[in-house]
C-alpha cells in the first residue's frame, strides 16, 4: 500500500473510531517513521476539528539526546505543531540499553497521556518493524500469541495505543518523507549490531529469505484470527452466566477440555475482571488445573480471582462474594 495523505486518512478514519474533536499524543523519536506519523496526523486532525501533541523523549542514552529532542521540538514549531519534551528518570537509566529505553519511552507517554487524559497515543511502528519482531520471537521460542507481534489497536490503563503504520513498509515511509521534504534525524544506534533487533535486521537483508519470512508472518496472522475465534467459541459453549462480578460455567464440560486452552480460557476471564492490571502466570494456572481435577478444592484465590466448585458449576468471583 503506497502511503500518501489520502491513503493514510482513508485507512485511519475506516479502521478506527475517534470522538468529536479529538485529542491525540504521538510519540515521536525524531527519526523517519515518526516524523511522517506526525505531520500525516497534522493534516488529519485539522479535518477532524481536534488538537495534536507531539511527545518528544529524551533516553538520556547519549549525549546528543538532549540536543536532538531540543532539535525535534524546534523544526516542528515551523509547522505549528506543539511538543512536549519527557525526559526520562535519572533512576530508570541504568542500563543504557535499547530494551530499557524502550520501556522507559513507554511508561513516560503513557504517564503523560494519562495525566492529561488523552485517550489516543499513535506510535509508528511500521510493517518491518513488525517482522523484525516476529523472527526475533520465533527465534527465541515465543508462543502463538507472541508470535502475533504488535496489533494495530491495544490498550494500556485505559488509553489506546494506534499504530496505523503496521500496514505500511519501512520504504513507503521514506519515500513519504522525501516527497514531503520532512527532516528526520538518523540514530546511530540503529546500526550497531551489539542490539538483538539491529543484528535480525542485517540478517534478514543478507539471508536472501525476507520473501519466505514475510510469506511465513502473513500466515500466521491468517491463523491469529482463527485460533482467537476458537478459543471464544469454546469459551462461549460452557458459558452459563455472566455479572459484573460472577461468571458461572459447566464444570464438566469444562474439565473435558484440553488444559492449554483452559488457561486461554481462564486468562481471559481474569482479564473481564481485572482488565491485565494483575499478572497470572501459567505456572499457577496449571496448578489450579490439577487441584480441580482431582477435586481436592471447595474455594480456590487465582490470582485475585476466587474460584468456586460445586457438582455442575464452576463460579469465578473478581473480589470476594
Amino acid at each position: 500500500m503506497k502511503l500518501s495523505n489520502i491513503e493514510f486518512i482513508k485507512n485511519l478514519n475506516q479502521n478506527y473510531i475517534f470522538e468529536n474533536n479529538p485529542f491525540i499524543a504521538v510519540g515521536v523519536s525524531g527519526g523517519p517513521d515518526s516524523m511522517a506519523l506526525v505531520f500525516l496526523l497534522n493534516q488529519w486532525i485539522k479535518k477532524k476539528g481536534g488538537s495534536l501533541i507531539a511527545l518528544i523523549f529524551d533516553h538520556k542514552i547519549r549525549k546528543e539526546n538532549y540536543r536532538e529532542t531540543k532539535t525535534i521540538k524546534n523544526y516542528l514549531s515551523k509547522y505549528k505543531i506543539k511538543s512536549c519534551i519527557i525526559r526520562a528518570p535519572k533512576s530508570k537509566v541504568i542500563k543504557l540499553s535499547m530494551n530499557e529505553a524502550r520501556l522507559n519511552r513507554f511508561h513516560g507517554l503513557i504517564n503523560y497521556c494519562k495525566t492529561k487524559k488523552i485517550l489516543h497515543l499513535f506510535l509508528a511502528h511500521h510493517y518491518d518493524d513488525n517482522i523484525e519482531t516476529f523472527l526475533t520471537r520465533k527465534v527465541s521460542g515465543s508462543n502463538l500469541e507472541g508470535l502475533a507481534c504488535m496489533s494495530n489497536i491495544s490498550y494500556r490503563n485505559n488509553i489506546q495505543i494506534l499504530r496505523p503504520f503496521l500496514d505500511f513498509s519501512k520504504k513507503n515511509i521514506l519515500n513519504y518523507n522525501k516527497k514531503n521534504n520532512i527532516f528526520y534525524l538518523d540514530d546511530p544506534n540503529n546500526y550497531n549490531l551489539k542490539y538483538t533487533r539491529v543484528a535480525i535486521r542485517k540478517f534478514i537483508q543478507i539471508s536472501g529469505n525476507l520473501k519466505y519470512i514475510k510469506s511465513d508472518f502473513n500466515n500466521l496472522s491468517n491463523d491469529i484470527v482463527l485460533y482467537k475465534r476458537m478459543i471464544w467459541e469454546t469459551l462461549h459453549n460452557i458459558l452459563l452466566k455472566v455479572k459484573t462480578d460472577l461468571i458461572e460455567i459447566k464444570y464438566n464440560e469444562f474439565i473435558k477440555i484440553d488444559n492449554l486452552i483452559i488457561e486461554k480460557h481462564i486468562l481471559l476471564i481474569h482479564k473481564y475482571f481485572f482488565q491485565n492490571k494483575m499478572i497470572l502466570r501459567s505456572t499457577k494456572i496449571q496448578n489450579f488445573l490439577n487441584d480441580l481435577k482431582q477435586n481436592q478444592f471447595k474455594k480456590y484465590n487465582l490470582g485475585g480471582l476466587i474460584i468456586e466448585k460445586s457438582d455442575c458449576l464452576l463460579m469465578f468471583y473478581g473480589k470476594k462474594s
